[in-house]
Parts: C-alpha cells; sequence; structure tokens
C-alpha cells in the first residue's frame, strides 16, 4: 500500500492502534505490540506493522530502561535473556520477509489466541528461581524469532518472566531491556532485507506522538483499575482481534 494511500485512509486508526497499546504499556510496562501490531495487521498487513512499530519500540523502551534502571534484576539473567531474544528476532526477520503474508497473518491469529488461553487456563503458573535461568536463553531465543517474524514475543517472552514472579520494577527492566536488545538485531536486517522504507519509518516515528500520550494515559488508569479488570478487557480485545484475522483470511 502506497504510504500516500494509507495517509488518507487508515493513518489515524495506525495512529489509534499506537494509543491503545501505549496505555497498555502504561498501564502494566509492557505489552504495546498486543493491540498495535494486530490491529495494523487487519488495517495493512504484518510487515508494514512490524516495521512501522520498530521506531516506537525503540524510544518507548530505552525510556524505560533508563526510567528503572536501578532495579536491575540478577545481571546474567537480565543480559542472558535480552542477547538470546537479539539472536532470535535477527532469524525472525528473515521469515518477515520471506513468508507469504496469509502465513504471517495467521501466525499472528494463532499466537495471540494461544497466549489468551493460557492466561485463561494457567493464570497462576510460576518457575523457580533455578529453572528460570535455565530456561532464559532458550526461551528469549525462541521470542526473538516471533519478535522479528510477526512483531509479537510477548506471549512467550512476558508469560515466562511473569512466572518468574519479579516485582513490578525488575519485570519493566527486563522486559524492556529484552524488547529494546531485539530492535538492534531487527533494524538492519529490515533494512537490508527492504521490509523498512521511509515512509515506514516517518510513520513510525509520527506513531511515537499517540504511543507516548496513551502511555501516560496508562499510568494513570493503572492506578485506579483493578488488574483484574484490565487484564479481561486486554484478554477480549485481543480474543476478538485475532478472530477478525482469521475470518480475513478464511472468510
Amino acid at each position: 500500500m502506497a504510504f500516500d494511500q494509507l495517509l488518507s485512509t487508515d493513518v489515524i486508526l495506525v495512529f489509534v492502534a499506537f494509543g491503545l497499546g501505549g496505555i497498555l504499556k502504561g498501564a502494566t510496562g509492557v505489552g504495546a505490540p498486543f493491540l498495535a501490531v494486530p490491529i495494523m495487521a487487519v488495517l495493512v498487513d504484518v510487515r508494514f506493522a512490524v516495521a512501522v512499530f520498530l521506531v516506537p519500540n525503540i524510544v518507548a523502551n530505552a525510556g524505560q530502561i533508563l526510567r528503572f534502571r536501578g532495579s536491575m534484576p540478577d545481571r546474567r539473567f537480565a543480559f542472558g535473556f535480552a542477547l538470546a531474544g537479539t539472536f532470535g528476532a535477527g532469524l525472525g526477520t528473515f521469515a518477515l520477509a520471506g513468508l507469504p503474508s496469509a502465513v504471517l497473518t495467521t501466525t499472528v491469529a494463532l499466537v495471540v489466541l494461544a497466549y489468551v488461553a493460557f492466561r485463561l487456563f494457567n493464570p497462576t503458573w510460576s518457575l523457580g528461581w533455578e529453572t528460570a535461568q535455565k530456561a532464559a536463553a532458550p526461551l528469549g531465543a525462541i521470542g526473538g524469532v516471533f519478535q522479528g517474524a510477526i512483531g509479537l514475543s510477548g506471549p512467550i517472552a512476558i508469560t515466562f518472566v511473569n512466572a518468574v514472579g519479579l516485582p513490578r520494577p525488575q519485570f519493566i527492566f527486563t522486559m524492556s531491556l529484552y524488547f529494546f536488545s531485539m530492535t538492534l538485531a531487527q533494524f538492519p536486517v529490515q533494512i537490508g532485507l527492504g521490509i523498512m522504507t521511509w515512509q515506514r519509518f516517518g510513520l513510525g516515528a509520527l506513531s511515537l506522538v499517540p504511543l507516548l500520550l496513551g502511555m501516560v494515559l496508562g499510568e494513570v488508569i493503572g492506578r485506579r483499575v483493578s488488574k483484574t479488570v484490565f487484564d479481561r478487557i486486554i484478554i477480549t480485545v485481543l480474543t476478538l482481534l485475532a478472530l477478525r484475522l482469521l475470518v480475513q483470511n478464511f472468510g
């Protein structure tokens, strides 16, 4: 889709997607792609969604790394997890370039539905610290592959780190470092494969405005709405988006 065509038809909805993703990230510290990527996949396609989200992902997570830098957990765990994700994201970007759009869109929908099902049926799943240290690298790499290929590593990475039971500041630092590190691999590979264009870069930069405004609003909402209610709203929205993607492909 040409940039001027996108600008005239869907750019407002793209900004809404980033605003909603920002609200989720501001309220919980993570998860902006959960809403923004499926919405943009419905509007345009997965390659567009992953590329446009890259610049906002860099800025938002860099800001949270700086804000929570005093809350780093075990250094080996945090950086090992992030480096594995960086390697996986580089590999996953080649899948983003090579796979048909229908395959990528269906994968987004199935990953989101799998995450929703896991959250519903395993709400209290937890991991011991020794097990978490051993699993950090392989799960970080697998999440990175999904991040590079479809822009959604959260169903694996966030579920894993959440099960470790880190306090909220340590959780946010670990996930922000993970997401930020993966962009270091995604950006040059996307440029080399022609996925990242100047138009997508520019739209991503403009999308920082609704994303950051959404994060501010999300912090306010996060202090006033119970986590249980907020989770139920997000799960409902994600389910509807995933079903919409499947209907778009097979309906």
